[in-house]
């Protein structure tokens, strides 16, 4: 009798305790948050001293070779000098936009759209000041961006608002339709215009570094490294670009887990 007894307790006690395994809930694993993986990049691009330096050294850079360049041009002979420069984070300021994200964007889908609407963007260092000196040389200056051209009057009263000059549809010139890059638009300039020098955060803003691999990229530098701080001037963005880009593949539509671990898969380490 006492065996049936302990043996009909243990089996209450089994079924009590898969009842509780059924009731409980399952286990969930966080969803993988990239935006917070940025959080460095955008600290750094907002807070850091150094940031600030670069942009300052890449226009007066720029002003140096603008003045050298000039006074080495026949006057009246040729075409019009110009410059040709990208806008987002070459001569405005996003940081904030990738910032709400780092803190809130979760589980959202990222979008320019709405901050490009706003028209809030602060000018970086040197920038309008640079702008507007090559202005009063009688530059002709042209800004290319991936910006899309339905966000053309929302981009046009955002420069104009920080003081950037020659600010009108002819000099603004975003992304159209079906487009792929900006080489399209650069050498419709230069059938007007002899470019002296184009600015920009991002290789693309440059010809000849499109659709290039992680080390296609870094090969295409060496190859040019004699045209960087003399016609190409270089910003810093560690916050996104086609570096990134080029990590996927150039295809944006990986799953977050699929990014983070190619991300991983492309640091260089040391064996220990």
């Amino acid at each position: 009798m006492k065996k049936l007894t302990g043996w009909f307790m243990a089996v209450v006690l089994l079924l009590s305790l898969s009842s509780e395994h059924v009731r409980a809930e399952p286990a969930v694993t966080p969803t993988l948050n990239l935006y917070e993986q940025n959080t460095m990049s955008v600290l750094w691009y907002q807070k850091s001293g150094e940031a600030k330096a670069l942009y300052h050294q890449g226009y007066n850079l720029g002003k140096m070779r603008l003045d050298d360049i000039l006074s080495k041009r026949p006057k009246n002979e040729g075409l019009k000098p110009a410059i040709v420069l990208d806008i987002d984070e070459t001569i405005l300021d996003n940081s904030p936009h990738l910032a709400w994200f780092v803190l809130n964007g979760k589980g959202k889908s990222f979008n320019w759209s709405e901050w490009f609407s706003r028209g809030e963007a602060m000018p970086l260092p040197g920038a309008v000041e640079f702008l507007q000196y090559a202005d009063s040389r009688g530059v002709a200056i042209y800004y290319i961006s991936n910006r899309k051209e339905a966000q053309k009057e929302a981009t046009m009263k955002n420069l104009q608002s920080v003081g950037a000059p020659q600010v009108d549809a002819e000099h603004v010139l975003l992304k159209q339709p079906g487009e792929q890059g900006k080489e399209t638009r650069r050498i419709k300039v230069a059938k007007t215009h002899d470019i002296v020098l184009l600015f920009g955060d991002n290789l693309g803003d440059f010809s000849g570094f499109d659709q290039l691999s992680v080390s296609g990229r870094i090969q295409a530098v060496d190859k040019s490294k004699e045209e960087f701080g003399k016609k190409l001037i270089v910003f810093p963005n560690p916050m996104y670009g086609d570096w990134e880009g080029a990590v996927y593949h150039y295809n944006y539509r990986k799953s977050d887990e699929e990014k983070a671990k190619l991300r991983k898969q492309c640091l260089e380490v040391y064996h220990r």
